[in-house]
């Protein structure tokens, strides 16, 4: 695993977040994702996937800026900043959100296992 391959699976992941592409994200996440969202709530990958498929979350714009990007054997931690413009549940959002992101490498692939975002500006 190296640190190219994650910024292009990261890539991968912004684009099938804007696009709501379910098929993507499932193969991204990992079956047993944890992630807490900036509202607290903790999503597992169901959630997640369930969330594009209602289309409950719809993102306009999404602004990444990777901050550190370090490779632990086979995980990588990931910190970025991501200005995100969008709705959820028709209410629309905008707001500049701080990310972790933990990739592990599995024989089938790197998957997202975990992560949390909080918003760090309005």
């Amino acid at each position: 695993m190296t640190k190219d391959e994650i910024l292009s699976l990261e890539n991968r992941l912004y684009k099938a977040i804007k696009e709501s592409d379910v098929q993507v994200l499932d193969e991204l996440l990992h079956e047993d994702l944890l992630f807490i969202a900036p509202n607290g709530d903790v999503v597992t990958k169901e959630i997640d996937l369930k969330t594009y498929r209602d289309g409950d979350l719809n993102i306009n714009e999404l602004t990444p800026e990777v901050e550190n990007l370090n490779i632990i054997d086979d995980l990588a931690v990931i910190t970025l900043t991501i200005q995100l413009k969008g709705s959820y549940k028709t209410a629309p959002f905008g707001a500049k959100f701080r990310y972790i992101r933990f990739w592990k490498a599995f024989a089938e692939g790197v998957k997202v296992v975990g992560g949390s975002g909080t918003q760090i500006e309005v």
